[in-house]
Order: structure tokens, then C-alpha cells, then sequence
């Protein structure tokens, strides 16, 4: 994947605390909330529009969605906006979605600078076409020293191929580890994710009424408290945000502990 950390960098990286190795830090409002923006279609199905009246419409909440996490004090928010299996759509509802993601970029990064936003693509961006890519390398550039909250839209992404890579860099970096893998554990892997300088996501959402994590962050959600609710994207404003917090309070954040040792 073009967006993960080369074996230059992947030393200096500083990482955050892995769920499965110790107890991360976590409080009523969650760091970082991951979302798959599901229900386009079928929104604009429901009003009889066409698909790509709701694909321009989820464009249209992801800024809401985007202000509404800065307000409440989330760091982090990661969207995913195409899988490496929505190459399989109808080739004209997938040259519509680039085209969207094009003028998205064109129009917001900008302004996404100006609110002290961050902006990251992951994915393998080798399948894009050149325009697109130069767009994301721009925007990457732009905003790579902001704070106030790292946008992540995971693009061409699957999880899978997430670890799969990691892999690859890893042993490329370390090549000894091919014939003595006893040294092959979570801090030796980790930097080369597509996700190694984010805290794990607190909180998974996916709108539209399906529930399945469809190859998303797989080695990221493995302690992520998660929530599915009908509402389709073009719908999910800062309301229905706020009822996935309150459901996320609700938890027992446990990591494996009982629920004597967490009230200690």
C-alpha cells in the first residue's frame, strides 16, 4: 500500500498503546471514532433519486460529521469511503465515486487546513489515476502539521491487504526475521500498518443498517466497542453522532479484565 510507513520511518514512529498488550486509556468520549458510511444507494433509492444523488449527498454529512467530532473533543475520525472490493460496483458508479473524491479533495483540503485539520489517505493509491494521486500527495503535504483533529479516509482499503503489506515491508526491513520469526510480534509489526500513528478507534460505526465490519481495520477493532444503527449516511448528522457516544458510555470497557478489576 503506497500510504504505509516506509522502513525508513517505521523506527522513529511513536506507538500507540496496542489493546491486546496493555489497557489503552479510554473515558466517556472516545478518541477515535471509525465509520463505514454505508446507505447511499438506498437513501436515494427511498426518494426516488438517483444513486449518485446519495453518494453526493454522504459527501455533503461527512463535514458535518467532521465539525460535530471537533466540538465533542474527538482526535481522530476515520472514514471508510471505498474498499478494495467496490471495484466490483457498475463501472459507472465507481468513475462517479472517484470523480467525487476528486472534487472533494479540489474543494476542501483548503479549508480543511484552515480548521487545523490533518487529512491522510490509506490504501494501495497505485490503482488511481495520476490527477487523484497528485491530489492526495497535495493534501498530505498541506496539513501534515495539524493538530486539531486527523481526518483518515481509508480509500481502495481492505484490511486484509493492510496486514499483508505490513508483512512484506517488515520482512524486507528485517530480513533475518524470514528464517528466525521468533522476533515477529505486535511492536515489530505495528509501524508498518496503514494506521500506525492513530490510537485505536474507540468506537466503530456503520450506518445503514448492515452489520458486519466488511475487511475494515481488521487488526485495528479488536477491542473497538461497536455500534450499527439503519440510519443511512445521508442522514447520520450530529444527532444520530451523539446517540452512538451515549450508547459507547454505556459500555464496559473491559480488555479482558472483570468487572471487579475495572470498578478498582
Amino acid at each position: 500500500m503506497r500510504q504505509a510507513v516506509g522502513a525508513a520511518d517505521a523506527g522513529r514512529m511513536k506507538l500507540h498503546a496496542s489493546s491486546t498488550r496493555t489497557v489503552p486509556e479510554s473515558g466517556d468520549v472516545p478518541r477515535h471514532v471509525a465509520i463505514i458510511m454505508d446507505g447511499n444507494g438506498r437513501w436515494a433509492t427511498a426518494r426516488h433519486l438517483p444513486r449518485a444523488a446519495g453518494h453526493s449527498k454522504g459527501v455533503d454529512r461527512v463535514e458535518e460529521i467532521v465539525e460535530a467530532c471537533i466540538v465533542r473533543g474527538i482526535t481522530h475520525l476515520t472514514l471508510f469511503a471505498f474498499s478494495s472490493e467496490n471495484w466490483r460496483r457498475p463501472a459507472d458508479e465507481v468513475s462517479l465515486l472517484m470523480r467525487l473524491f476528486m472534487g472533494t479533495l479540489e474543494r476542501q483540503v483548503a479549508r480543511l487546513h484552515t480548521n487545523g485539520i490533518r487529512l491522510q489517505i490509506i490504501g494501495d493509491l497505485d490503482r488511481f489515476e495520476p490527477r487523484l494521486r497528485g491530489l492526495i500527495d497535495v493534501a498530505h503535504r498541506k496539513t501534515v502539521d495539524n493538530q486539531r483533529l486527523t481526518l483518515t479516509i481509508a480509500a481502495n482499503y481492505g484490511g486484509r491487504a493492510d496486514i499483508l503489506q505490513a508483512f512484506r515491508k517488515l520482512i524486507v526491513a528485517r530480513p533475518h526475521l524470514a528464517t528466525d520469526p521468533s522476533g515477529i510480534d505486535e511492536e515489530a509489526l505495528a509501524p508498518y500498518l496503514a494506521m500506525h500513528d492513530a490510537p485505536e478507534p474507540d468506537l466503530f460505526i456503520r450506518t445503514g443498517g448492515e452489520q458486519r465490519i466488511s475487511n475494515f481495520l481488521l487488526w485495528q477493532l479488536a477491542y473497538t466497542e461497536l455500534y450499527f444503527t439503519e440510519v443511512h449516511w445521508p442522514s447520520f448528522d450530529a444527532k444520530e453522532l451523539d446517540r452512538a457516544i451515549d450508547s459507547y458510555r454505556a459500555r464496559e470497557r473491559r480488555f479482558g479484565r472483570t468487572s471487579a478489576q475495572v470498578g478498582v
